[in-house]
């Protein structure tokens, strides 16, 4: 036996450390002195002591290392992996909002954005199998966004989380503000959605909507995201996707439980974590910063799931204006049988031209749902 003092050296925890760790059940002592309380600690209790100790240095909360120090060691494993990639998704959303502040906060002379516009173009397509269209979009001068409805009112959903958005076309924003207008447009969203029907929706059996939308500042993007409709913007020659989805077999990826490869054909790809219309409906917002040439795209996961990211990427990239991009993302998913309702928006940043009217804005929402 071990007393306290020499096993919190042997462990690296303070004695106060695992009094506290005593007190929840977390780490309990061997032996407990009748007389005295003193507390004794057995050798092969170090393995456990050191995993606290180091889940600690994590960051991790108490209560999510008791649930790891129950488990046998390939589900602790998946459990440390998960709450790792959950702490990698907030500190990059906290990343790019301090980079919003530290730009808005320090002016940079030489690095000018309020004269950047959008060219854009959005369309929606059935698709080859299914009968109706359950996708909505929409571009207009600030905003551009992408919904996939799901369930029996599936059309009037992704329909009605556009339209709660649409209002910002019409509102000065700043870059200061936008985030909370956003965020209560969303609110508006998700209660639009519910009001149809007060199913949860991402249980396959309820309506609801995926939401991917980007609202335009004049010098930034504010990114909204919930459900598997994605954003990638196209910089440099090189494709990132600016979204995580938030699916089942995401999550399986998150935890190491799964390849991406594997994915694709994974029997629940389709499954939700969170939608608007259901009860996990609180999205990820961030703002993005641009640079001249950047191209955006968004896309329903009738593009996502039957193209690949290096195909998308090769459109993307030969496509000469926003309009054919969009034209060639929905007939690559056609001619990959479209499975699904497949919707794609597509903006540039570019340079305002210095000439009365200003640019001329491409638009095409035919078909949409």
């Amino acid at each position: 036996m071990l007393t306290i003092g020499a096993f919190a050296k042997a462990s690296r925890l303070s004695p106060k450390a695992l009094r506290l760790y005593d007190e929840l059940e977390l780490l309990r002592p061997a032996r407990v002195d009748p007389e005295t309380g003193y507390r004794y600690y057995a050798a092969e209790q170090l393995r456990q002591a050191r995993l606290v100790a180091w889940l600690r240095r994590l960051g991790m909360p108490l209560a999510r290392i008791r649930r790891v120090c129950a488990l046998e060691a390939e589900p602790a494993a998946r459990e440390i992996g998960a709450y790792w990639a959950g702490v990698e998704a907030e500190t990059a959303a906290r990343r790019d909002l301090a980079a919003f502040l530290v730009n808005h906060l320090s002016p940079s002379p030489g690095k000018d954005t309020s004269m950047l516009e959008l060219r854009y173009s959005a369309h929606s397509d059935t698709g080859r199998v299914r009968a109706a269209n359950q996708d909505s979009v929409h571009a207009g001068a600030r905003v551009l966004a992408v919904a996939d409805g799901c369930g029996p009112d599936g059309a009037h959903a992704s329909t009605a989380a556009v339209r709660a958005l649409t209002f910002l076309d019409d509102e000065p924003l700043s870059a200061g503000g936008v985030l909370n207008l956003l965020e209560d447009a969303v609110e508006g969203a998700a209660q639009a959605v519910a009001d149809l029907v007060p199913r949860p929706a991402t249980n396959g059996g309820g309506t609801g909507s995926t939401l991917t939308a980007l609202v335009w500042t004049g010098s930034q993007l504010a990114l909204v995201h919930i459900g598997d409709s994605r954003a990638y913007v196209l910089r440099d020659g090189g494709l990132l996707r600016i979204t995580h989805d938030h699916t089942v077999v995401q999550s399986m990826i998150d935890e190491g439980r799964l390849t991406p490869e594997e994915a694709t054909t994974h029997p629940q790809r389709a499954i939700l974590l969170k939608a608007l219309g259901s009860d996990a409906n609180v999205p990820d917002l961030r703002l993005h910063d641009v640079r001249p040439g950047d191209r955006y795209l968004l896309c329903s996961d009738g593009l996502s799931t039957v193209v690949p990211d290096e195909g998308i990427e090769r459109l993307l990239t030969s496509a000469p204006d926003p309009d054919a991009a969009v034209r060639a993302l929905i007939g690559a998913a056609n001619d990959a049988g479209g499975p699904d309702n497949v919707s794609c928006v597509v903006a540039d940043v570019v340079e305002a031209a210095a000439r009365p009217g200003g640019l001329r804005f491409s638009q095409d929402l035919s078909d949409q749902g």
